[in-house]
Formats: C-alpha cells, sequence, structure tokens
C-alpha cells in the first residue's frame, strides 16, 4: 500500500504564506504525478497544482503566480508552498498521486487525509 499525509495547514492572515508539505510512504515503486488538490463544503475537489517526476508544473488560474509546488523524488515529499493567500484560498487541501506503483507492480490512486487552510483575519 501506499499512504499520503499532508501537514502544515492552519490559520493565516490574508497576503501571508503556507508551506503545505505531502509525505508519501508505504510500498513504494514510483510516483510520477503527483498532485494538490482543494474542497470547500458544498463544492467539487478542484485541481490546484501538479508537479511530474521530472519537474514539469501545471497550476490552475486562480493560484498562478502566487502558489508553487516542487517536489524532493529521493525523499517521496511534495510541497505546495502558497504566498499572497487569499480569503478565496480557504479549503481543505489534498495531497494525490493518480498512478503510485507499487513495489508489487500494483498501479494504485491514492489521495491524503487532506489539511485544512483558513485565510482570515
Amino acid at each position: 500500500q501506499v499512504q499520503l499525509v499532508e501537514s502544515g495547514g492552519g490559520l493565516v492572515q490574508p497576503g501571508g504564506s503556507l508551506r503545505l508539505s505531502c509525505a508519501a510512504s508505504g510500498s513504494i515503486f514510483s510516483i510520477n504525478t503527483m498532485a494538490w488538490y482543494r474542497q470547500t463544503p458544498g463544492k467539487q475537489r478542484d485541481l490546484v497544482a501538479t508537479i511530474t517526476r521530472g519537474g514539469s508544473t501545471n497550476y490552475a488560474d486562480s493560484v498562478k503566480g502566487r502558489f508553487t509546488i516542487s517536489r524532493d523524488n529521493a525523499k517521496n515529499m511534495v510541497y505546495l508552498q502558497m504566498n499572497s493567500l487569499k480569503p478565496e484560498d480557504t479549503a481543505v487541501y489534498y495531497c494525490y498521486a493518480p498512478r503510485a506503483v507499487t513495489t508489487s507492480q500494483r498501479v494504485l490512486e491514492v489521495w491524503g487525509q487532506g489539511t485544512l487552510v483558513t485565510v482570515s483575519s
């Protein structure tokens, strides 16, 4: 199995910054694309950013220029640096691996449990 555990959420004032971390663990052979999603109550889960193992990134228009996704392949970690935060960034943020390949060559879709980010004065 593969597990994703997020950390780093919390309360921050508008204009502030937070850095989310996602630790992947378990019987990992390889994980190519990893992503961050976010969700507010009553709404669908929306893509925030993606990153491939090679470092190619993609961002939602709403976070371009403010958020940066990065990863450390050796440590199986993914990060989301969030700057210039706005109240509308308030959400539960989820780490996601659409195709995590295990050491037994199983291919799993894995979500983390989420971490709450609240942007408020």
